[in-house]
């Protein structure tokens, strides 16, 4: 009995313990101050890499070692890790900061790698150098990083622990054998049941043999999202893309994967060592998210294109789908040289702009000119409709009766599975002679291809007497003229100074995203208040966050992938931003999370959110 008691108060007495230190925030530090650097041992001509300096403390003024026999990428890029361990009631917290350079090897040979430097509580901490051997072709398959080995007792979770099964994207076609021409609308679907903080399409398909539209190109075309229960497991599903696509020839066609990245957010795990301390700390309290970039394929899309029979209309311009075709013209009764309209309208769904001609048969003697083309042809989420019109300016040089013959139109009707051939009726119009001092028509010969002229158009040389005067200045050889001889020359210059001057700001991609990053998130809050407007709370919410995040990244040339709560609170405060101002920032992005995928987050308002996001960049801004 009194070992069972002894076993119960020594329990109760680290659970005591244990909070205490919690509570108290007494956590020791498990290492000295040591920054240590790390990269391949061996890497191929021409081939990237990266190079990682670790600092187990929060330093300052970090400064790189010159990277001089190599091609110089990007860098610092600044993360942090952040992890707890209990052993025999301790609490151990051990920190790591990460500066990484993306290196690019210029030439073979044996190179070395100065130390880097960082300053720790007024003492200067140095790394280790680097060897880095360069190699012909592809570097060795048994090439080692200098990095150290993860503890056994804590690892963090990489992207392979995210499986195909947590996120991927399948592209869906509406069909799979069209006809030649018919219009196909495959649809890009991203599938995931893990938090995605940000994606971009890296690769698009090249879409050989194929005329294509896209879809959701306009700002008033909005990716869908919903949610789908596959194989038992929940998807959040979000239309990425949405492409119509008309075949340009038959057979079998091929449509390569499209490619994306994406960043998700996984909770970091430690390996459990089956203490109660290790189980309890390994649960979200206590754990933190980590941003993994995963790169997405779809599947590839396989097509039969059914070609068209052997019996085509001459007319037949390769229009497949459902149209309808309408003429009219303005009057019928008119003067000679007296201009008439007539106007003929295709309408349907299908590609609408591959009609670029109507074949038409004029009489002779009426002058005509190209038509002025209309277009009212809308792109929705189901494929690509409207109107195309062709307007024709006639006039009638010679007085009589004229007719215009039916004017018809082919295309391959999807309905019915043939051609079908549409015809205007015949027009029938009644030409007067022209009014007094319009002039008439003058035929030379009555032949088609001839010359015809007008009386009207004939303008005489005047023949009255007029008075020469001289300028009495001389412009030549004046100041005026050596003037504006010059003034090209000095325009010149200034714009190639002006042009070298902006092409070396653009080069600075840090500068370019810190300049225009208060107009990027203004751009995407324009966008948040539309949702705002039309109380789509989840999309306002997600613009919303895109927009505070997007702005961090580009104002501080921080990576969306190695952004989090931590990192952003630091670089704030070494920016000297307000307290109270970083507080909110932060609140505000846990609020968004929160909102987005928390079922209960109706009671946070929408248009405070708007108001304070707003606030604050305005307030960042003009603060840094």
């Amino acid at each position: 009995m009194r070992n069972i008691l002894s076993k119960d108060m020594k329990l109760i007495t680290k659970h005591i313990v244990l909070w205490g230190l919690v509570l108290l925030n007494s956590i020791s530090f498990a290492q000295s101050p040591k920054l240590t650097a790390s990269a391949p041992s061996a890497v191929a001509n021409g081939q990237q890499f990266r190079v990682n300096y670790s600092f187990n403390q929060q330093g300052n003024n970090f400064k790189g070692p010159s990277f001089k026999e190599f091609n110089y990428l990007t860098g610092p890029n600044q993360s942090s890790n952040t992890s707890m361990q209990v052993i025999n009631g301790n609490v151990t917290q051990n920190v790591s900061y990460t500066y990484s350079y993306i290196l690019q090897a210029a030439k073979e040979g044996t190179f070395e790698i100065p130390a880097a430097s960082i300053e720790y509580n007024g003492t200067t901490y140095k790394s280790n150098s680097l060897s880095i051997n360069v190699v012909k072709g592809n570097a060795p398959s048994t090439q080692q990083y200098n990095q150290p080995q993860p503890n056994n007792k804590q690892q963090s979770t990489t992207s392979e622990e995210v499986n195909s099964k947590d996120i991927y994207i399948r592209a869906i076609p509406d069909k799979t054998n069209p006809y030649q021409g018919e219009q196909i609308i495959i649809t890009y679907k991203l599938y995931t049941s893990i938090a995605v903080a940000q994606y971009g399409i890296n690769k698009l398909p090249s879409f050989n043999g194929f005329w294509n539209v896209d879809l959701l190109k306009d700002a008033a075309a909005k990716a869908k999202q919903y949610k789908e229960t596959i194989d038992g497991k929940q998807y959040a599903v979000v239309e990425i893309r949405k492409i119509a696509l008309f075949p340009q020839k038959s057979g079998n066609l091929t449509i390569d994967p499209l490619e994306v990245e994406a960043v998700v957010q996984v909770q970091t795990k430690r390996k459990s060592s089956g203490d109660f301390f290790d189980d309890f700390f390994n649960n979200s309290f206590f754990g933190s998210v980590q941003n993994v970039k995963k790169t997405l394929k779809s599947n590839m899309v396989s097509l039969s294109v059914k070609p068209f029979s052997v019996n085509k209309p001459v007319d037949f311009n390769g229009f497949t789908g459902l149209l309808n075709f309408k003429t009219t013209l303005d009057k019928t009764d008119v003067k000679a040289n007296e201009a008439l309209n007539l106007k003929l309208t295709v309408s349907g769904n299908g590609n609408l702009k591959l009609i670029d001609k109507i074949d038409i048969e004029f009489p002779p003697d009426f002058e005509t000119y190209d038509p002025k083309l209309v277009d009212n042809i809308s792109t929705s989420a189901s494929g690509v409709s409207g109107s195309r019109t062709f307007e024709y300016l006639i006039i009638p040089r010679k007085e009589g009766v004229f007719k215009i013959k039916p004017i018809t139109f082919s295309y391959f009707n999807l309905a019915s599975k043939s051609f079908v051939t549409l015809s205007s009726p015949e027009y029938s119009i009644k030409v007067a002679k022209g009014a007094p001092g319009q002039g008439s028509a003058t035929t030379l010969t009555t032949s088609k291809e001839d010359i015809k002229y007008i009386g009207s158009d004939i303008r005489f040389i005047k023949t009255n007497s007029f008075d020469l005067k001289q300028d009495g200045s001389i412009f030549f050889g004046s100041s005026l003229y050596f003037v504006m001889m010059f003034l090209p020359l000095l325009f010149f210059v200034a714009f190639v100074v002006l042009y070298r001057n902006m092409l070396k700001q653009r080069r600075n991609v840090a500068l370019m995203k810190n300049k225009k990053a208060n107009k990027v998130a203004r751009k995407r809050l324009v966008l948040a208040s539309r949702y705002l407007a039309e109380n789509k709370r989840e999309m306002f919410f997600e613009e919303l966050s895109k927009a505070i995040w997007g702005y961090i990244s580009d104002k501080f040339t921080i990576s969306l992938s190695q952004l989090s709560m931590g990192n952003v609170q630091e670089v704030l405060q070494q920016h000297n931003v307000n307290e109270q101002m970083v507080f909110q920032l932060i609140e505000l992005l846990n609020s968004c999370e929160y909102s987005r995928f928390a079922p209960d987050a109706s009671s946070i308002s929408l248009e405070n959110s708007y108001n304070e996001a707003l606030n604050l960049i305005r307030n960042l801004e003009s603060q840094i």
